[in-house]
């Protein structure tokens, strides 16, 4: 049996699988078919479902939607506000459940304040989102994203800090000592 908590002006559906440590705050609804890992926290005014999967340690702020389409790993931030399209051709006169398309955002991965992310695309490991951006493309891992529609402007480490690259491409975050190699415009972590 889990043991999280969710608010009592929230809603959890039938089928629901959530994680322990797992909050679930005010006027929030988790639909059907949903599973949320451990230790996730939700803001007020969530929307959560139906048949989506949500990792452990995923933090998501106030009024955010994620619809069937979206998965989620492990570690992700979802700053307040942002938003997720599910078609990428809405109409209200046509129903298009069959054409969701897929996002994917991988482990780490932050997505600043008001940001939209277009359906269909992948937010890599530990890249960062700046406010306000339109993601309408992939996003390699460890980037750093801003602008409408956003543009590349740097790389991050796994602490979210930005990275300096030597004549060897070696990069070292003082935060950690975690050390990264650029290689063929791919940041990977030397693991040591």
């Amino acid at each position: 049996m889990s043991n999280y908590f969710a608010h009592e002006s929230s809603y959890v559906d039938d089928n629901v699988k959530i994680g322990n440590d797992t909050k679930i705050w005010h006027f929030s609804h988790v639909l059907t078919g949903t599973t949320i890992g451990n230790n996730c926290s939700f803001g007020q005014n969530c929307v959560v479902g139906p048949k989506v999967n949500i990792g452990n340690g995923v933090k998501v702020q106030n009024n955010i939607s994620i619809y069937e389409g979206v998965e989620v790993e492990d570690d992700v931030f979802l700053g307040p506000s942002m938003v997720f399209t599910n078609v990428i051709n809405p109409r209200s006169f046509i129903v298009r459940k069959e054409e969701f398309k897929i996002t994917l955002l991988k482990k780490g991965c932050s997505i600043g304040a008001n940001a939209t992310v277009v359906c269909g695309n992948t937010i890599g490991k530990y890249a960062l989102i700046g406010a306000g951006s339109v993601v309408n493309k992939d996003v390699k891992d460890f980037a750093l994203m801003v602008g409408v529609p956003a543009k590349q402007i740097a790389w991050v480490s796994i602490a979210g800090n930005r990275l300096e690259f030597d004549e060897n491409n070696i990069a070292i975050d003082l935060f950690d000592n975690s050390k990264y190699k650029l290689e063929n415009e791919i940041v990977t972590l030397i693991e040591e």
